[in-house]
């Protein structure tokens, strides 16, 4: 049988189906496992979300965060939560997990992205130059409970389709695609052989035999336009963007505080430790790579370098882009190390098997994603201040194009929803057992429609816990800078 999971959702769940066993599973017993989960958490239990009077205070757990983050960048991720619920919805994964960490859950483990929010799936580029839909973001990847990934999905999209003003039937609607497209997909492997799983990705051109439908002809004319704007989005575009020659010698862009260069940051000694300390990131972080692409990159060099804020959630994080130059100053590279902290489900889902939380981002991402950036490494440090960090490495840029559901109109965002669910079916496929997954889930809704009941309830509290953040603002307990556009 399955191994225990002896971390803290042991006394839930009954711990995760591991892929280590007392002995080789038939598919039966792999069913057999999935079903029995369904006598721990019935699928319609997955419906109810109740916060008690237990429950964290939302702004806590995010001044927790920013506690460790720097100082005077925090009030510009205050500012960027305050624009509306759906912004603060990114930047609130810790929130959520505390959430999910208090209730029941399967037992059925899989490689979590974490943050698995209708954004941070988007248009990638492959090595070999496809372009692939897949999930982007695993700042907080982590083993845990399948479910979780599916109830932060199925919240964003009614949290988005109420900031587009959709009545509450179609905010269901988008729910219902998604959480369809990701038990029929995990039905569909379930049924595959094993490696026939690992290789599976979806290439972007392919995705409307993936969604099993026509794609209406502004849809596809949709699709078009973001493959050909993804394809773009290369180190060239961003260096026109972020870069230029000063003197002979090519510079980043000063935009503080978003983007500033060290010269603005340090001056002196302190400086000089700065950039010696990420000297060593980036030669440190090519021993993590494999040997024909620290082949590639030994052809490049440091040209320039910048402090760089990120994200929503991220915000307040140490973040890092690096330009490199190979053959001239026609040939950029933009690389962006970042800062790597515990995951925000490990008091929840026990601690990484890493002890290097970069390492822990990077492996997660190689485990979920279909295809990763081939720059994608990690390293530890010891800053200036004299205090150890992780970090991973990855290109600023390459082929990535984002989605924009506030453009969208309810059958696209229902289109996009399917491919979400679909591309995290694979996610979840590739490290649980989509066979137990599938078992559970079942061939009938139920765990849709209780989805559906989750996603709603899960949506009026974030609103809450938006107005609380508001209210935060207002009686001086946070700061919020709101003058900066994300």
């Amino acid at each position: 049988m399955a191994t225990t999971h002896d971390g803290p959702l042991s006394p839930r769940g009954g711990g995760p189906l591991s892929s280590i066993h007392d002995g080789p599973l038939s598919p039966a017993e792999r069913a057999a496992l999935g079903k029995e989960a369904r006598a721990r958490v019935p699928r319609s239990a997955h419906g109810v979300f109740e916060p008690d009077e237990k429950r964290p205070d939302p702004i806590d757990i995010i001044e927790r965060q920013s506690a460790t983050r720097i100082r005077e960048l925090v009030p510009v991720r205050y500012g960027r939560m305050l624009e509306s619920p759906f912004r603060f919805y990114r930047g609130a994964a810790a929130i959520m997990a505390s959430d999910l960490g208090a209730g029941a859950h399967t037992g059925l483990f899989a490689q979590l992205c974490g943050d698995a929010h209708l954004l941070n799936f988007r248009l990638l580029a492959s090595p070999e130059r496809h372009l692939v839909f897949d999930i982007n973001d695993f700042d907080e990847t982590l083993p845990g409970p399948f479910e979780w990934d599916v109830k932060r999905l199925a919240a964003s999209l009614v949290i988005a389709g109420r900031a587009n003003g959709f009545p509450a039937k179609r905010c269901d609607t988008l729910v219902r695609a998604a959480v369809a497209s990701y038990r029929e997909r995990m039905w569909e492997f379930a049924g595959l052989r094993t490696l026939d799983v690992w290789y599976a990705r979806d290439d972007f051109g392919q995705m409307q035999t993936l969604l099993d439908r026509p794609l209406r002809k502004d849809d596809e004319q949709r699709a078009s336009r973001a493959s050909a704007k993804a394809r773009s989005r290369t180190s060239l575009h961003a260096a026109a963007k972020l870069t230029r020659v000063e003197g002979g010698v090519h510079r980043i862009i000063s935009d503080p505080p978003l983007i500033t260069p060290l010269d603005e940051l340090l001056a002196g000694a302190e400086r000089g430790e700065l950039e010696r300390m990420l000297q060593d990131l980036i030669t440190g972080y090519m021993s993590t790579l494999s040997s024909e692409r620290r082949h590639v990159l030994s052809r490049f060099h440091v040209a320039d370098m910048a402090r760089k804020v990120v994200g929503v959630g991220s915000v307040g994080t140490r973040c890092w882009i690096i330009l490199l130059l190979g053959r001239d100053d026609e040939d950029p590279l933009l690389l962006q190390a970042k800062e790597a902290g515990t995951s925000v489900l490990a008091p929840y889902c026990g601690a990484s098997q890493y002890e290097n939380q970069g390492e822990r981002v990077v492996a997660g991402q190689r485990l979920m994603q279909a295809a990763s950036d081939i720059f994608l490494g990690w390293k530890h440090v010891t800053g200036f201040d004299g205090l150890e960090r992780d970090f991973y490495v990855r290109q600023l840029r390459d082929w990535k194009g984002i989605a924009r559901p506030e453009t969208m109109d309810a059958e696209t965002l229902a289109l996009f929803a399917r491919m979400c669910g679909a591309s995290l079916a694979r996610a979840h496929a590739r490290s649980g057992d989509p066979i137990a997954i599938a078992a559970y889930l079942g061939r009938g809704d139920s765990f849709d429609r209780a989805l559906v009941e989750f996603a709603r309830a899960y949506a009026d509290q974030n609103e809450r816990d938006h107005r609380a953040l508001a209210d935060a603002v207002t009686e001086g307990r946070v700061t919020a800078r709101t003058d900066l556009a994300a």
